[in-house]
Parts: structure tokens; C-alpha cells; sequence
């Protein structure tokens, strides 16, 4: 059974893609997936997919969408500072957990 990676990015979230063939665009987190460690990104890492004729798609043909991509090939930008920037936990007075920018010390958002 797949063990469930904590991932350091979120849906919604702006990454900057570190290796690869994309290296270095920007783009938003569309999808996560803990359970395999891959994020999937707006704008990047494309991919052709060849459809068969179905109801949905009585035309078929070649379809072009993006493909996941492992978490650790992407840096979350901070929105504040709009750097990549590593994450550290900060807790707040109400006991909550919050992720903060490791650069300029921002909260970049509250965790439950």
C-alpha cells in the first residue's frame, strides 16, 4: 500500500517548477496527490493523450493536458515577497498552525 507523503504545497498555491524540461515557469497547483508525492501544475509538464470516440467524445482524436509532476521538482512562491521560498511552520496565539515564508516571514496561509 502507498504511503501518504505530507506535501509542502497546497492547492491554489503559485510553484515555480526547480529541474525538468519546464524548469523555471511559474504556475498554479490544480491538483495535489499525497498519496503518490506528485502535484499537478497549470502550464506545465504537457503531455498528448490519444482518445478513442466515445459519448462524452464522439469526436476522438489527440487531446493535450498536463501531467503530474513529483512534489519535489517545484518551490511554493511566497505572495507577499513573490520569491521561491522554503515553508516553516509558525504556530499562532489562537493554537493554530500556520505555514510561513521562510524569507521574509509572511504567513502564507492557516493550517487546521
Amino acid at each position: 500500500m502507498a504511503e501518504i507523503i505530507k506535501l509542502h504545497v497546497k492547492k491554489g498555491d503559485m510553484v515555480v517548477v526547480l529541474s525538468g524540461k519546464d524548469k523555471g515557469k511559474k504556475g498554479k497547483v490544480i491538483e495535489a496527490l499525497p498519496k503518490k508525492g506528485k502535484v499537478v501544475v497549470e502550464g506545465v509538464n504537457k503531455v498528448k493523450r490519444h482518445t478513442k470516440a466515445s459519448q462524452k467524445m464522439p469526436q476522438g482524436g489527440i487531446l493535450v493536458k498536463e501531467a503530474a509532476l513529483s512534489s519535489s521538482k517545484v518551490m511554493l512562491v511566497c505572495p507577499a515577497c513573490d520569491k521561491p521560498t522554503r515553508i516553516k511552520k509558525t504556530a499562532l496565539a489562537s493554537g493554530a498552525m500556520a505555514r510561513t515564508c521562510k524569507k521574509c516571514g509572511e504567513i502564507i496561509d492557516k493550517e487546521k
